[in-house]
């Protein structure tokens, strides 16, 4: 290797331990955690995830298979909006997903069924969430007239102050009341059993 070359990769790695150094301040995983998710990001890209990539680890990992709901975790992941996962995105937002605590995981549900940020989920977004699991779980002709009824039960629930579609506020009231309304338009988060294998496969194994 060129003196240049090694220079370069000294840089790269300096750089990745002063980005393990402040993440483990702004997430809820230790500095060797953070640096087995370092690794398999580099594993992944060199740089940045693109969409296809990023969707890969969801399937490959998480077993999702919702391409509208991959599509939607990975703008909650791109922050910058770029079209593009980075290091520091792909370390925050596994944070919230494997490990968020209660409004982490509140605000992640609610920014990937709001596909237009206008702060709310319209009745619109939730039949386009509902039709999209609901298809392949039917065999129906036209299940929209199901799905439509599903969406009023959904405002029923959780329309908390009655206009017709559900604020921030209402998911928040509404998911206090019940808990298993956080993902009622489409898994977007892993289970227990999925975490306990990311984990077991990424942080331990490593650390033998």
């Amino acid at each position: 290797m060129s003196k240049k070359g090694g220079e370069k990769k000294f840089s790269e790695k300096k750089q990745q331990q002063m980005l393990a150094e402040e993440l483990v301040k702004k997430t809820h995983f230790n500095r060797f955690e953070i640096e087995s998710l370092i690794t398999l990001f580099k594993q992944q890209t060199k740089t940045k995830l693109d969409r296809p990539k990023f969707r890969d680890v969801l399937h490959n990992q998480f077993d999702m298979t919702d391409d509208l709901i991959m599509d939607r975790v990975f703008k909650a992941f791109d922050k910058d909006s770029d079209s593009f996962v980075n290091m520091e995105e792909w370390v925050r937002g596994l944070s919230v997903f494997l490990r968020g605590t209660v409004d982490e995981h509140l605000k992640f549900c609610f920014e990937v069924y709001d596909f237009n940020g206008d702060g709310y989920i319209s009745r619109e977004e939730m039949f386009t969430c509902l039709k999209k699991s609901m298809v392949k779980q039917t065999t129906e002709e036209d299940p929209d007239e199901g799905i439509k009824d599903l969406v009023e039960l959904a405002l029923k629930k959780m329309d908390i102050d009655g206009d017709h579609r559900v604020s921030f506020k209402d998911f928040q009231e509404a998911i206090k009341q019940e808990s298993l309304l956080l993902q009622a338009f489409g898994q977007c988060l892993p289970d227990d059993k999925q975490i306990m294998a990311f984990e077991e496969t990424y942080f331990f194994q490593s650390d033998k």
